[in-house]
């Protein structure tokens, strides 16, 4: 896939009382987690865009096959970690899908179609959950410019909100794609949400490998 990847890491998260991102979840940094997804699905590129702690967050990404970006003026908000990034987004790019990094249950698994109904509708797409919009959003080259023309902690949603069928949405029923961390409760969650999809997984291989019996169907199929 030709697309590139942001994740915007630049917050202070003065909600949550201290360092969200480097909060531990489930064995390792929540900023990892979040990382490792997006690492896993096929971008051409994966840029963490950072700003109150680059130095911890750099460390909490070793290993993993993403480019640091320290936005210079990430005390603005949200657009200048999405000017930052974009900016230095390869030529040959054709979209880019933005990522929360505090939101480690994000549905990866749909970039492929977002990139595809996004290029569809000429401008944009995202997820939408019983009709609340999610993340990740994916944007075409064609939003670029206005992405780069962003100011304050408004982010991108005005822009998604201005452009009607331009933005395609694609229904989920993946919850991941409202789940952010904004405060210790909501890590609390995030943490059990990821434990319950970890043992529905391991639960999945077993029976895919005859090591469990397939459940019996009550309605008899």
């Amino acid at each position: 896939m030709r697309w590139s990847a942001l994740v915007l890491a630049a917050g202070a998260a003065r909600r949550f009382g201290a360092a969200k991102l480097l909060a531990p979840f489930s064995g390792a940094p929540l900023i990892r987690r979040t990382a490792q997804g997006v690492c896993a699905a096929s971008f051409a590129e994966v840029l963490v865009v950072t700003g109150a702690q680059t130095a911890q967050i750099a460390a909490a990404l070793e290993g993993l096959e993403c480019r640091i970006l320290a936005a210079p003026d990430w005390q603005e908000g949200m657009a200048a970690s999405l000017r930052a990034g974009v900016a230095v987004l390869a030529p040959e790019s054709r979209g880019v899908c933005i990522f929360l990094g505090d939101m480690p249950l994000v549905p990866v698994h749909l970039c492929g179609e977002l990139a595809a109904r996004a290029e569809a509708a000429g401008y944009a797409a995202r997820p939408q959950v019983a009709g609340k919009p999610g993340h990740p959003a994916a944007f075409t080259r064609a939003a670029f410019s206005d992405l780069m023309a962003l100011q304050g902690d408004r982010g991108a949603n005005r822009l998604l909100a201005e452009r009607g069928s331009a933005v395609a949405y694609v229904d989920t029923a993946d919850a991941g794609a409202l789940l952010d961390v904004d405060t210790p409760d909501d890590l609390a969650a995030a943490q059990r949400a990821w434990q319950a999809r970890a043992t529905s997984a391991t639960t999945d291989s077993a029976i895919s490998r005859g090591a469990l019996e397939k459940p019996a169907n009550p309605m008899g199929a």
